[in-house]
């Protein structure tokens, strides 16, 4: 094997394994959506698509000032989020209400 051949292989490898490392927080939340009433600033960071460090603290800030969202929709009463985004991630996110017996999911989005 030439040195360029073990110098890409090695570079593939790593880059591989990077990857891989990059993805995990994303692989964690997959499974289940994500409840926008519970969910930390880096949750949503790390889950949503479009959803940075500065637009996960606006989320939060806004709950913590408003109270809990009552479904997805009220998303995009935070500023910097749009229908859009709100649409991108819906199957990623989730509301579960106070009461706790029924979730509400993207088809609240459009009542």
């Amino acid at each position: 094997m030439t040195h360029v051949a073990r110098v890409f292989r090695s570079c593939v490898t790593r880059s591989l394994l990077i990857f891989s490392l990059l993805l995990v927080p994303f692989s964690l939340f997959a499974a289940t959506p994500l409840d926008i009433n519970s969910a930390t600033a880096s949750e949503f960071a790390a889950v949503m698509s479009g959803v940075g460090t500065m637009k996960a603290e606006a989320i939060v800030s806004y709950r913590e000032m408003n109270g809990p969202f009552e479904s997805l929709s009220q998303l995009t009463q935070v500023k910097g989020i749009g229908e859009v985004l709100v649409t991108r991630n819906q199957a990623l996110l989730r509301v579960v209400p106070l009461d706790g017996n029924e979730e509400m999911t993207m088809s609240d989005v459009e009542q």
